[in-house]
């Protein structure tokens, strides 16, 4: 594909190209492949659960807009659908942020203090 043009999606925290990554990590525009990098500043502190929980939204995402034409607006709308079930980890609990970060914007809400019942 010369001279493509790099379809891409960017939240805050996730960044979807419609690309592959090739030997020297440079992103090669591809009309077959989504490459998903999830909290590329991070903002969070994960653990395999919640990335794979990410990793199975997307690709239920995907496949919902499979047949779909891959534009920037598919692009965005899933970007945007997984920012949001991002958010929901958080609210869950189920990753923190990192307060070690370099950014430390608290863009999803201030962090929770969990208390305990007396």
């Amino acid at each position: 594909m010369e001279n493509a043009t790099l379809l891409k999606s960017t939240t805050r925290h996730i960044r979807i190209f419609a690309a592959e990554i090739d030997r020297d990590g440079e992103l090669v525009p591809s009309n077959q492949v989504l490459t998903l990098d999830i909290d590329p500043d991070n903002e969070f502190n994960w653990n395999e659960d919640a990335l794979q929980k990410i990793y199975r939204k997307f690709d239920e995402l995907v496949e919902a807009s499979s047949g779909a034409d891959l534009t920037d607006y598919n692009l965005r709308r899933i970007g945007s659908d997984l920012e949001h079930y991002l958010r929901s980890l958080l609210q869950k609990g189920e990753i923190s942020y990192n307060l070690s970060a370099r950014v430390t914007n608290y863009s999803l809400g201030l962090p929770q203090v969990a208390v305990e019942d007396k």
